[in-house]
């Protein structure tokens, strides 16, 4: 139990390095060096984003997974595309920051190919309406990827496809859920895409501060949102 509680401590101490205020270089340094022990890491956290959006996503995309052409944002060692590959998906494209992250990705033999990019700080590189799904899992989060990504996520999918999204509901994360809730809703304002799927989930991962870890649970929650983008109107 003893070196049960060191790891914990010793992940929660990486997670909270992982959201402190930093430069791009400092950051994208920190992900490279945490690559190898990543998956390790959080699987001690109890992390269920990737298995629970790749099931959310699922639930919509009834047919032809197996054609379905993904975009895997933010998306580190590929954890939610092998979630996906579960459920019938094939075809994966990968974009992360972390050029660590994209090695370990690229020794699963998962990725039809991979891209750096720094996500939120410049277009996607890809064409527009490109994607039948995109997903995004654990990045959009305080000190992470900012809100100002989201339409990209909308343009690189094609009419009528999806756009999948993970986000914790913390207390430390609240403000930022706030911003990205507001941004969602400015984007559904302009008919740019519509929701289908919205799941609160109560135990996403281990809380990795004290703070936020009470009698009742040392869990945190977090929620899954889903779009359809929206096919123009013809005039």
């Amino acid at each position: 139990m003893a070196n049960s509680d060191k790891g914990l401590r010793q992940v929660r101490d990486i997670i909270a390095a992982a959201h402190k205020d930093c430069s791009l270089s400092e950051k994208l340094q920190f992900y490279d060096r945490w690559a190898n022990r990543y998956e390790k890491d959080v699987s001690i956290l109890e992390y269920k984003a990737p298995r629970l959006a790749a099931q959310a996503l699922a639930s919509v995309c009834l047919v032809n997974r197996e054609l379905q052409l993904v975009l895997d944002v933010a998306c580190g060692t590929g954890r939610a595309s092998e979630e996906l590959q579960r459920y019938g998906f094939n075809l994966f494209h990968g974009l992360d920051g972390s050029a660590g992250m994209l090695e370990i990705a690229k020794k699963k033999d998962l990725y039809l190919e991979l891209k750096q990019s720094m996500l939120g700080q410049e277009q996607l590189p890809y064409h527009s309406d490109n994607y039948d799904a995109v997903i995004i899992v654990g990045a959009l989060s305080d000190g992470q990827v900012p809100v100002s990504v989201l339409p990209e996520l909308i343009r690189v999918t094609r009419p009528g496809g999806f756009v999948c999204m993970t986000t914790r509901s913390n207390i430390s994360n609240l403000q930022y859920k706030a911003e990205l809730e507001k941004e969602i809703v400015s984007l559904q304002s302009k008919r740019l895409w519509e929701q289908v799927f919205l799941q609160e989930v109560e135990q996403w991962e281990k809380a990795t501060s004290d703070k936020e870890i009470t009698q009742e649970t040392d869990y945190i929650p977090g929620v899954i949102y889903i779009f359809r983008k929206v096919t123009p109107s013809c005039h």
